[in-house]
């Protein structure tokens, strides 16, 4: 087999797409809210989802929050918890009271586990003897290295990069530019695969990298790029590029 004759590198995110927390915190979260008589409908649902995505992709008060609650990792969560709520639904007055209880509840009962969807096993070794070049750029903090060998798909990546490694977070363009010279292609032969329109698809389409969202559960309806609900439909995509 051979690359398509325009794309030669592809790029992953890693957290939301190549691994899964399953079940998932939003559910999670979801769940204890009803369970204490709150009501949410589908639209609260998925304007939640959109408001998590958004607000881990760099966002202004994920910003405010790190620099509010710097060292105090328990605050943080009880104001994430309270700004969560809040998008799905409920009261801002009601959600200031049951921030703390939501973030205590998360911090003890959510032990997800950390897993590698088989649609994903199974495409990456068809793209890797396709002849593409593949490499991981997230959001993370620190180096992941050791994540992708725990997992067993380590060896289907030239390389791994974390944002805090450069100081350059999705969708600011310069991570995706860092990745590129790494690998030594130019934008408009590689594309970027992330769960995440606000990060992945704005921050590569700023780096000049062709978008493609996964999106499984239809966060995105709307997007205005290639978008995939399974992995096993992304060589027919990469083809019509």
């Amino acid at each position: 087999m051979t690359s398509n004759h325009s794309i030669k590198a592809i790029f992953f995110d890693l957290d939301g797409t190549l691994r899964h927390s399953v079940p998932e915190g939003g559910d999670i979260f979801n769940e204890y809210v009803l369970s204490l008589g709150f009501r949410a409908n589908d639209e609260d649902r998925l304007r939640a989802a959109r408001w998590e995505h958004h607000y881990w992709a760099n966002s202004v008060d994920l910003r405010d929050d790190l620099l509010a609650h710097s060292g105090e990792t328990e605050n943080f969560w009880i104001e994430y918890s309270r700004r969560r709520l809040v998008a799905l639904g409920v009261s801002t007055t009601q959600a200031i009271k049951l921030a703390p209880k939501a973030s205590a509840h998360m911090g003890e009962m959510y032990k997800p586990e950390s897993i590698v969807p088989q649609d994903v096993r199974a495409v990456l070794p068809e793209l890797k003897q396709a002849g593409y070049f593949m490499a991981v750029v997230s959001n993370r903090n620190e180096p992941f290295h050791e994540l992708l060998v725990s997992h067993d798909i380590s060896e289907f990546f030239e390389f791994s990069l974390a944002a805090g490694e450069v100081d350059s977070y999705k969708p600011d363009p310069a991570v995706f530019i860092h990745a590129l010279e790494r690998a030594n292609m130019r934008a408009e032969e590689s594309l970027y695969v992330g769960d995440n329109y606000y990060a992945d698809v704005v921050g590569a389409r700023r780096a000049g990298l062709e978008p493609v969202l996964y999106d499984p559960t239809g966060i995105f309806p709307e997007a205005d790029c290639a978008t995939i609900k399974s992995f096993h439909e992304l060589l027919s995509v990469i083809k019509g590029i």
